[in-house]
């Protein structure tokens, strides 16, 4: 853990908090720390490295930053391509280094640039942030995607509409409106943003039982009981003792061709 990331925790919750979490409590489980929900928001991005992260990339070891794809640059968390000829399906991620439950994450985003070549047409100004996702030690050699609930991030392309805060699930499903949706990939509400213009993305997150997604402030997105797929993440349901609830895990950002820029990352921890 960095120790700027550890001052904040600090400060903000006291000495019970932190000794639990250096014992490895997972944030927002109120029988482990008992954060109040007017805790003060806790910068996961410092502006200059990237302590408290650690990266994956498909056909990699972990910790193998590819290429230098994910850099700081002028105070910014940046997904970079300068130095790629080719794509060559090399999927990254870069994880913070704590799981968590009950929380809200508020980051501000914005896609630059031009797509890597090589990359496939559905990955053109995408990224996103994976949440309830396992961990990075957890992934296999060649794997491509944790399995997650991934916050979609999309840029417009000056051609029609196309949202912004929409949710895939990589070996998983939620319930929307009271049913089991199975579908990969599902739409928000939100507005598109053309351009290289600056986004705000908030994710309130309470354990399994619901998520909100809001752009700008404004609410896109509602649903509730993220779980794993029965079928495909056996090996999860097996150690959370046979259960399908996806209840907490770790955030992630992609690096899955588009330039992109994050000029903050907070999170406030939740009771439970």
């Amino acid at each position: 853990m960095g120790k700027s990331f550890a001052n904040q925790l600090s400060q903000n919750s006291g000495r019970l908090f932190l000794a639990t979490l250096m014992l490895g409590g997972v944030y927002g489980c109120s029988s482990d720390i008992g954060v109040e929900k007017n805790s003060d928001w806790i910068e996961m991005f410092n502006g200059k490295d990237l302590s408290n992260w650690k990266i994956k990339f498909a056909d990699e070891r972990l910790g193998e930053n590819y290429l230098n794809t994910f850099q700081v640059k002028n105070g910014n968390l940046v997904v970079s391509y300068d130095n790629y000829e080719k794509f060559d399906d090399k999927f990254g991620h870069l994880f913070f280094e704590q799981p968590f439950s009950h929380y809200t994450l508020q980051a501000t985003y914005r896609f630059v640039g031009k797509q890597v070549k090589g990359g496939p047409e559905w990955a053109m100004r995408n990224n996103g942030f994976m949440i309830h996702a396992q961990s990075p030690e957890s992934m296999t050699y060649e794997q491509k995607f944790p399995t997650s609930i991934e916050v979609q991030l999309l840029g417009g392309l000056d051609n029609g509409e196309r949202s912004t805060a929409n949710i895939c699930t990589p070996d998983t499903h939620v319930v929307i409106d009271g049913s089991l949706v199975t579908d990969h990939c599902i739409n928000s509400s939100s507005k598109t943003y053309n351009g290289d213009q600056w986004v705000n993305v908030e994710i309130e997150v309470h354990g399994d039982e619901k998520i909100i997604h809001r752009v700008n402030g404004e609410e896109v997105f509602n649903y509730s009981k993220p779980q794993y797929d029965a079928k495909l993440a056996q090996s999860f349901i097996a150690s959370n003792k046979g259960s399908v609830a996806l209840n907490k895990g770790y955030i992630a950002i992609q690096a899955e061709t588009a330039p992109v820029e994050f000029k903050t990352i907070r999170i406030k921890p939740l009771a439970q």
